[in-house]
């Protein structure tokens, strides 16, 4: 089994490239970093009783400012958004974004994509929640157009543009794998039909074996997953790596340098054990 970091980097934490060189050294193969707008003061799911979620969340910086400077000071290291909230983008911007970081980092970018949860969030920036899945799909396909075609053309209910020309492309072809985060029905159904990858967050390893076994039924057998704050407990990890996962990705708290140092030393001892 692979590992990997996700942390949120803001403004109070370690930098990005003091962290991506850090988790490079220490012989994880990816970083993989979230993405929230902003954080409205208002609360529903998943946060009713709990209170509201940690300061990272709204103080978290933009994803690929951050991989950006991952990828100037790495050689290796593999580059992820988790996940970035499609259904809140404008399609050609991120369609862009992903292409030169992909070009500029050598084409070491992995995108995590996902439909949220901040229903408020979502509403601020004028997304209806009850169609954010839809429009998600839509988005995905029509990035695919974006970076596969020299006149790229669209037409959908949430998306829609004529011929259109938009460069950089992406280094991979046909495009840096797309990796479908939650585990919804609607997201495994997402996943087998526009995702190159799965980014579930801890569930049971049995639950991991019944969702690969509907992507077979849905013939995506092969697809890869990358297990998004898996536990740091060597016999859970034993089960995911039995169940078919390939990357364990442990959640590094937001810390200043010198503590996020410390902990990522105990989270590569770990991984030593794991492999």
């Amino acid at each position: 089994m692979k590992h990997a970091i996700t942390t949120f980097v803001t403004d109070e934490s370690i930098s990005p490239g003091a962290l991506a060189m850090a988790v490079e050294e220490r012989g994880f193969g990816s970083l993989i970093v979230p993405e929230h707008s902003h954080m409205p003061v208002a609360y529903e799911e998943p946060f009713p009783d709990a209170g509201t979620p940690g300061r990272e969340y709204y103080r978290t910086l933009d994803p690929f400012v951050v991989l950006t400077a991952a990828a100037m000071a790495t050689q290796d290291l593999v580059l992820m958004t988790g996940v970035l909230l499609l259904a809140q983008r404008d399609v050609f911007y991120t369609a862009k974004e992903v292409a030169s970081l992909d070009l500029i980092s050598g084409g070491r970018l992995k995108i995590g994509v996902g439909v949220g949860w901040n229903r408020h969030e979502m509403r601020h920036c004028g997304v209806n929640p009850a169609t954010r899945g839809a429009k998600t799909d839509e988005q995905i396909r029509a990035l695919r157009q974006i970076w596969t075609n020299d006149i790229a053309e669209f037409h959908g209910e949430f998306v829609d543009f004529g011929p259109s020309f938009s460069w950089p492309k992406p280094l991979q072809r046909p495009n840096p794998p797309l990796y479908i985060g939650g585990s919804s029905r609607a997201a495994l159904q997402r996943l087998c039909d526009v995702g190159d990858g799965w980014l579930p967050p801890p569930l049971p390893a049995d639950e991991i074996e019944r969702a690969r076994q509907f992507m077979a039924d849905n013939g995506r057998p092969d697809i890869p997953i990358t297990m998004f704050g898996a536990p740091a407990d060597p016999n859970a990890l034993a089960d995911y790596a039995a169940a078919g996962v390939e990357e364990a990705a442990f959640l590094l708290p937001t810390l200043p340098e010198s503590d996020a140092l410390r902990e990522l030393d105990k989270l590569a001892a770990l991984a030593q054990i794991t492999t």
